[in-house]
């Protein structure tokens, strides 16, 4: 559908189209206006994870791709210095802040729903703050300026995920796609196996990775120059406003909106490096990164409202690069639909297996021993 389309002509249409990230924050408070007098509330408390999970994956399949990359050069140069799309990510910061204040508000409050109409709102909120608060998180802390990081960092503690900002940085990026990275899923690994071991392995390594780079300086570990407890801190320091405003229910809401959010993160990281890895050279170390060692999708719906986070082979083998000028390599692994569709498959191993399992021995086809390095025992 988009193929005839001229690169100037995406680039103008992504311009403005980056904006379609509001439409997953206004959707919670369209769905909550909605079950106002409506004789299905409980319903509309799920209406944002029915529209992402059920309704974009379809529209993304109806769109379809994004043909356009920046020229190489002055066009990608101009694209980067633009602070619009610096401020555009830098604006999601309070709305998504607001959302979650407002959220928990409503969540307390709130008589309209039963238990179920409950946990709809908090798939909602995490959805959002998910989807869209971890994505911008994950854009502003791969950048240098202290207003993004901070940003970045603020947004991971509204979801008690800090530890994001220093192992996504300093260990994912460094060890994707090999064993020793816990963000990167085995092959034949289900989605089930692969949850719990992210949880634990990337909260614990990225303490450890603060330790050493706090003892490399000769600075005490246990102090204020240990940003993780500045970031664990300030989520600690949330939730116990979330108590003192709404009661226990205040801080239920404000820890499962967090679980709904990193669970969604570490289920695109499953999505995102599924069966893919380095291979392991003569030394003894891997093979440099590359944009064939993350699975990319270029389906223009997600994209735009993700930032271009789909465009991952890029982000992995240029990780500075702004979202803006991020490119599509026809020669990387590619997935079938976008990230809101992949998720739904990866909830079904039987599925998710079935359709990936070989795309990922086609990719590795000529060198079948790469699989039996990189599987997991089903």
């Amino acid at each position: 559908m988009l193929a005839h389309l001229s690169p100037q002509t995406m680039l103008t249409i992504k311009r403005y189209g980056y904006w379609l990230w509001m439409l997953f924050v206004l959707a919670v408070p369209f769905s909550y206006l909605q079950a106002q007098g409506s004789e299905l509330p409980n319903l509309w408390a799920f209406f944002t994870p029915i529209v992402v999970f059920g309704v974009i994956p379809l529209l993304d399949a109806l769109l379809g791709r994004d043909p356009a990359n920046p020229e190489e050069g002055e066009e990608v140069a101009a694209l980067s210095e633009q602070k619009y799309y610096r401020w555009l990510s830098l604006l999601s910061v309070p709305m998504l802040l607001g959302l979650i204040g407002w959220g928990g508000w409503v969540f307390a409050t709130n008589e309209l729903w039963s238990w179920a109409g409950q946990l709809g709102w908090l798939l909602s909120i995490g959805t959002v703050t998910g989807g869209i608060g971890i994505t911008v998180a994950h854009e502003l802390v791969h950048k240098d300026p202290k207003l993004e990081q901070n940003a970045g960092g603020f947004l991971l503690a509204a979801v008690c995920y800090g530890g994001f900002k220093v192992e996504h940085v300093r260990g994912h990026h460094v060890h994707v796609s090999t064993p020793e990275d816990a963000s990167s899923a085995r092959f034949n690994q289900s989605l089930y196996q692969f949850l719990p071991h992210a949880y634990l392995h990337n909260f614990l390594n990225a303490w450890k990775l603060e330790a050493e780079r706090l003892k490399r300086k000769n600075l005490p570990v246990f102090s204020h120059h240990n940003e993780l407890i500045g970031w664990y801190g300030l989520s600690a320091l949330m939730a116990v406003g979330f108590g003192v405003a709404f009661g226990w229910i205040g801080v239920a809401y404000f820890l499962g909106q967090s679980f709904v959010a990193f669970t969604l993160l570490e289920i695109v990281n499953y999505v995102e490096h599924y069966g893919l890895h380095r291979r392991k050279l003569d030394n003894g170390r891997y093979e440099r990164t590359t944009p064939e060692h993350s699975w990319n999708s270029n389906y223009l719906l997600t994209n735009l409202f993700l930032f271009h986070l789909q465009r991952h082979s890029d982000h992995h083998a240029n990780a500075k690069r702004r979202y803006q000028v991020l490119r599509h390599f026809d020669d990387s692994p590619q997935l079938p639909n976008g990230y809101a569709g992949m998720v739904v498959l990866a909830l079904v191993p039987p599925l998710w297996k079935a359709v990936m399992n070989p795309r990922v021995r086609a990719y590795y086809a000529g060198e079948e021993h790469q699989l039996s390095e990189n599987q997991q025992a089903a």
